[in-house]
Formats: C-alpha cells, sequence, structure tokens
C-alpha cells in the first residue's frame, strides 16, 4: 500500500460510481448497502480507483448520493471485512486489495521450446526477429568483429557505432541528440536498473501510470521505491488525467515519475504532445524527475504514414528533466539483449561509472548486429514488424467479439497487446485455467501497482494473424472452465512480473 494517499472528493466518487455498473445477477436483488460496496470494490479490482486512494467520511459521501449515513457506513464496513478498505482513527479510509492466494505460476516467462506445441503463449508480447534481416546484419557483424576482438571488448558506455546509430535515430524523430548522451545497456530492463540505482533510493516515492509495466513495477519495489499510482483517464480512448497527475505530483512530491507515452504497455495508448507538455511542466514543479519508457516508441502500426508522431518526451524539455530508456527488442529482436539511456552527459558518465561494478559492457557482436539493423535496413525491418502486428490486431478484432462477446476493450492505435476487459471475469481465475488448459494468460492485476485491473487480461498481437482463430477457440474455452463455477470474486495478491 502506498503511504500517500490520492483523496477522493465526495462528488469525483458520485461519478465514478454512476459508471460502475456490476454484472448480473450482482445489481439485483441486493440491499443498498452491498450494491454500494460492490461498485467500490469493481472501481478498485478495475483500476479506476487507485488502491491507496483516502475515501470521503460516511456523512459527506451519504449526500453526495443521497443515501442514508447508515447505508453509507455498512457498505464501508463491508469493504473493510473483505479486505477492500482499510480505516484508521484519524486518518480516515482508504482502498486496498485482499491478502488472498498464491499467484498462479508464471505466465509470462517465455514458453520452453520442447513446450511450444502444447502451451499457447497469449502471455509474452515479443515479437521474433524479422528475417531474413537480422541474419544479414549478423554475417555483416561477423565481418567487423575482427576489428574489435584486437581489444579486451568491454566498452561501459557502448561501442562507439551504436551510440551513433541510436542518438541518430533520435535525432531523425525530432530530438537533437549526440553520441556522448547514450549510454548502452544490456536490454532495456538493464537501463531501467541503472538508472532506478543511481536515481531512486530506498523510501522514495515514484509515481507511476495505473496500468503500468510490470517488470518496472516489480522491480521499483524490490528497489524500496513506494508507488503511487496514478490511474489512466479512459473517456473515450486512454489518456493521462493531467488533474490527477497534478494532485499527484503536487501531493506526493514523488522523486521520479515513471511513464510509457507512445504505445504504452499494457493498453497501446498514445499520448499526444500538449498532454506530455503539461506533465513536464507539473513535475518541474514538483521537482520530480520523469523517467520515460520509449521501448515500445517505434511501433505504431495503426497510425498512418501521413500523421507525424508526438515527439519525444525529451525533446520538450528544456531543464535535462526527462531521462530515457529505449531499447531494440521489440522493433527489433528481444534476443538482442540491447537497450539504451539517453540522459545528460554527466549522468551518462555516472551510470556507465557504477555499471562497472556489476556489468561491464554489453556483448560486443550484438551490440554490432543492432547498429547494421539501425542503418539501412531499418524502414523495411519497420514495416515488416508493424505490418505483423497489425494483422494480429485484425485479426484478435474480429474474433474476439464472436466468440467471447461480453469482453470489450479499445483497438490501440499500437503497440504490442490488446488490453481486454473480460465481463467481470477473474483475470487471474483466467490464468489459473489456462494452465490447466495449457494456454498461457497475463492476468491483468499483474500490470496494477497494487494488484488492481483484477477483470483485465492483456493479449499479444504478436500471436500469427492465421493462428488467432485457433487461440480465441482455446481462449473461449479456457474462459468457459473458469466461469463453470460462477463469477469469482477477485482475491488474488498483487502479480509481480509481466514481458
Amino acid at each position: 500500500m502506498a503511504d500517500w494517499h490520492t483523496t477522493v472528493t465526495p462528488p469525483a466518487l458520485a461519478r465514478l460510481l454512476a459508471t460502475a455498473r456490476l454484472p448480473e445477477p450482482a445489481a439485483t436483488r441486493r440491499p443498498a448497502y452491498r450494491t454500494l460496496a460492490g461498485q467500490i470494490r469493481l472501481l478498485v479490482t478495475e483500476g479506476r480507483l487507485p488502491v491507496g486512494a483516502r475515501l470521503p467520511a460516511e456523512r459527506e459521501l451519504a449526500t453526495a448520493l443521497a443515501m442514508s449515513r447508515t447505508t453509507v457506513a455498512t457498505a464501508y464496513e463491508t469493504l473493510r471485512g473483505d479486505g477492500y478498505l482499510h480505516s484508521r482513527r484519524g486518518a480516515g479510509s482508504w482502498t486496498a486489495l485482499p491478502e488472498g492466494a498464491p499467484p498462479p505460476g508464471e505466465a509470462l516467462h517465455p514458453v520452453p521450446p520442447d513446450e511450444q506445441g502444447r502451451i499457447l503463449d497469449l502471455g509474452v508480447a515479443a515479437p521474433p526477429a524479422p528475417q531474413p534481416w537480422v541474419g544479414q546484419a549478423a554475417a555483416r557483424a561477423v565481418e567487423q568483429l575482427p576489428y574489435y576482438a584486437a581489444g579486451h571488448g568491454h566498452y561501459p558506455t557502448g561501442v562507439p557505432v551504436l551510440r551513433e546509430a541510436v542518438a541518430r535515430r533520435f535525432t531523425d524523430r525530432g530530438l537533437p541528440t549526440t553520441p556522448d548522451q547514450i549510454l548502452i545497456t544490456t536490454g532495456a530492463m538493464g537501463g531501467l536498473h541503472l538508472v532506478q540505482r543511481a536515481l531512486i533510493s530506498r523510501g522514495d516515492r515514484v509515481a507511476v501510470e495505473a496500468p503500468s509495466y510490470a517488470h518496472t513495477l516489480s522491480a521499483l519495489r524490490l528497489n524500496g521505491a513506494r508507488l503511487v499510482p496514478v490511474p489512466y483517464a479512459w473517456t473515450p480512448r486512454p489518456a493521462w488525467d493531467l488533474d490527477e497527475w497534478r494532485r499527484v505530483l503536487r501531493g506526493a512530491g514523488p522523486r521520479v515519475a515513471y511513464v510509457i507515452p507512445d504505445f504504452h504497455n499494457p493498453t497501446g495508448a498514445l499520448v499526444d504532445e500538449e498532454q506530455r507538455r503539461e506533465l513536464l511542466a507539473a513535475a518541474r514543479a514538483a521537482g520530480s524527475i520523469v523517467l520515460t519508457d520509449e521501448t515500445t516508441a517505434e511501433l505504431g502500426w495503426g497510425v498512418p504514414e501521413s500523421t507525424p508522431l508526438p515527439r519525444p518526451m525529451a525533446a520538450l524539455d528544456r531543464s535535462a528533466q526527462v531521462v530515457t530508456v529505449g531499447s531494440a527488442g521489440k522493433l527489433l529482436w528481444g534476443g538482442l539483449r540491447i537497450g539504451w539511456v539517453r540522459a545528460a552527459p554527466a549522468l551518462v558518465r555516472r551510470l556507465a561509472n557504477e555499471r562497472v561494478h556489476s556489468d561491464v559492457g554489453t556483448p560486443v557482436l550484438d551490440q554490432l548486429i543492432a547498429a547494421e539493423l539501425l542503418g539501412d535496413p531499418l524502414p523495411a525491418v519497420r514495416e515488416h514488424q508493424l505490418a505483423r502486428l497489425r494483422a494480429g490486431a485484425q485479426a484478435f478484432a474480429a474474433a474476439l467479439p464472436e466468440r467471447l462477446p461480453g469482453w470489450s476493450f479499445t483497438m490501440p492505435p499500437g503497440g504490442l497487446a490488446l488490453w481486454v476487459s473480460t465481463d467481470g471475469l477473474s483475470g487471474a481465475a483466467l490464468a489459473r485455467a489456462g494452465e490447466r488448459g495449457g494456454v498461457r494468460i497475463a492476468s491483468g492485476n499483474r500490470f496494477g501497482s497494487d494488484g488492481a485491473f483484477e477483470h483485465h487480461i492483456r493479449i499479444p498481437l504478436t500471436v500469427p494473424a492465421a493462428a488467432v482463430p485457433a487461440a480465441v477457440e482455446r481462449l473461449a474455452a479456457v474462459a468457459a472452465q473458469a466461469a463453470a463455477g460462477g463469477r469469482l470474486e477477485p482475491a488474488e495478491e498483487a502479480q509481480p512480473l509481466a514481458v
């Protein structure tokens, strides 16, 4: 639970409650207090009401809802008994998630090669290597290797040719960059770990989107950060709730704000440039560093070529307030394990100096392959990968409504996945049923900082389009098994990891 609580005003909670539709028969033949408790529980588990949000006092909410205070008090007591509300004299009441059963098996680790024929992997959202380009780049890199093999092979800041290629790519995207602003890392997670160790101390608050990238959430918790979730706005498409961001930045004073503005994981949302400017202004006023994750920034498969993309966050920053982490893993291939950090040269040097205590550098051959791919082949590679993701998205958009008509999603403009609402069915129950049915499923609560989003799953678009109908058939069978005992109330622990 976060130690700083967003305060939800009575009118704001009343507006949220008006949108919280309980599934049948839960919404009928219930006392008013149970309906109210069920609506608040639904808002928490779907992430629309943050875990740790301070709720209005009983009398204030009763007035806003035109209910008796007894009804509200009994609803609050029900939520406390179920573990969805914590209270302390003098501090009020705030939302929570209950202790629950152990998490299901790790659905988001890659399926071992010898099990791929038996298990359908709907957990990992990572595309295969684009061929023939990766093979061709590898052959050219091997030709260059003798020059590098003459030395020790340790490049704490990265092989110069790759630093130049990454800097050039930032410049092409509207952010002038020099190689001394680039640090090559072992995957994007390697970069995120370096930045976290350098900028975040144990006990520091970090504002995060809700939902967000689960690996980073887990890493932040392991490093002792105190997470402050900031819910997405969902009308009509997912976007930053800037009023909420301002309240959090002003009230919590987080050391860092971690955001994924470009084809967000897991929702696929693309944040416009005006929202980026406003969040930067609020962060600057609060003295917060903005850690921008651009691992999916090149995956705009749903954006017309004639439509310009927003510039990177750092292009709107005049005070070295933004630190950017990127990766070759999503556009090129995750097997290369190539990531990077873009920051002020002084911070790049500091990160490189601190890095050598645990990781003296990224493999040279992988860097040379990535540098080749970021050169002349890049336009063809990018179009190939985007076409593959676009076809997967179109196939799921056709198959899901037909086989699972109660489920819903907003088609994103890009990214690696669909963020799917499961019509009240527990995502953790789906994952457990999937284990028995040979389907890996990424339950939504893995993407919440406190295990929220119980009624969501993430579906990767990296499933080949031709295989999507069969994949949805198996998913529908798993959903039927999960629902066989009736709709399950969410009661799972926060789930740590996602790819």
